[in-house]
């Protein structure tokens, strides 16, 4: 069984959840600021972090890439 989209899914709700925005909203702002691309090259580590660090990771690189949400 593939965890990886299972994965996805949990933290995008969690980034979601963080953040104050629908599922939708977290996927999009994801997809735009290399969120999502971040979590498919980097699964291997990512995975075993907890969610609340996978959040701070995935600010941290849609920042670097434009995006305007910062962790708190």
């Amino acid at each position: 069984m593939d965890f990886k989209p299972s994965y996805f899914i949990m933290t995008i709700r969690k980034f979601a959840e963080h953040y104050s925005l629908s599922c939708k909203q977290a996927y999009q702002y994801l997809k735009r600021y290399a969120g999502i691309a971040f979590l498919d090259d980097c699964f291997e580590a990512e995975h075993t972090l907890s969610f609340e660090d996978a959040i701070e990771d995935l600010s941290r690189v849609c920042q670097n890439h434009g995006g305007y949400l910062r962790y708190a």
